[in-house]
């Protein structure tokens, strides 16, 4: 039976543990065919990325709508877009094509604090990309400068929620992975109507490089299957509490996330 497939528009990582790595890993655990659309290539290991080259912008809506004309595209999630002008030009790309639901995973840097964006990118997303967004899935220092909002408890993660929301976006997860002080990690799901905390375990470990794009494209995954919105996220948090906790060193850094453990059946 053919699978059902999601697109990956989205940057790939030489250390193979976050962007379109971690996404198609991601994809093949969930039984969904990956496509992908490649945005930029960068030089990074363990230690932090030591730089980017982004792909010519039509390329990269070129390579959108070769999958989406023959193999069709049931989900679609965007990681690393590097500049302004990819990500308008994936935006009028997405007002040409079906996608369906659509989740913007706003990559800004890498967790060790290494910038994946040109300066004039953040306002595109803003505008261009969060009013198309069936999902946006921000962490807490991606808040910070969509919003301006800093996050430190559950009354400014609502706040925070709702500032995001006004940008256009049907649904926001405000992860909470990154708030200091908590012996959980409470993440906010919401519509503006309704506010859901979704609580699990917070880990001891360094090992959790990839675990952004890892949740937004388990989220992707699951909406590619039909999911709703709220139960996509609730699966996609289990799935990345285990892959949190599954996590390997690997190099000098900080080590991936892992969804080995999917090829457990015993």
């Amino acid at each position: 039976m053919t699978p059902r497939t999601a697109l990956t528009i989205a940057g790939s990582d030489s250390g193979g543990g976050a962007g379109i790595q971690a996404d198609l890993r991601t994809f093949f655990a969930h039984g969904v065919h990956g496509l992908v659309a490649l945005t930029a290539v960068t030089v990074q290991n363990s230690l932090g990325v030591q730089g980017f080259t982004e792909i010519p912008a039509d390329v990269v809506t070129a390579q959108i709508k070769a999958v989406a004309s023959d193999m069709g595209v049931n989900a679609a999630k965007t990681g690393m877009l590097a500049t302004a002008e990819i990500i308008r030009a994936v935006a009028k790309t997405l007002d040409e094509v079906e996608v369906g639901p659509f989740v913007v995973d706003p990559v800004a840097a890498s967790m060790t604090g290494d910038p994946l964006l040109r300066e004039d990118a953040l306002e595109a997303i803003r505008t261009e990309l969060f009013p198309r967004a069936t999902l946006i899935t921000p962490n807490l220092d991606e808040v910070r400068l969509l919003t301006g909002v800093q996050v430190v408890d559950a009354a400014s993660q609502r706040a925070a929620a709702e500032a995001l929301l006004e940008f256009g976006s049907r649904w926001v997860l405000v992860k909470g992975g990154h708030m200091q002080g908590t012996a959980e990690c409470v993440d906010l799901l919401s519509d503006g109507r309704e506010y859901l905390e979704l609580t699990g375990p917070r880990y001891e470990t360094e090992n959790t490089h990839g675990g952004g794009d890892t949740l937004a494209s388990a989220i992707t995954a699951s909406l590619a299957k039909g999911a709703s919105v709220p139960d996509a996220v609730a699966a996609g948090k289990k799935f990345i509490e285990r892959c949190v906790a599954e996590g390997y060193p690997l190099g000098a850094g900080v080590g991936p996330v892992s969804p080995f453990w999917v090829l457990d059946k015993s």
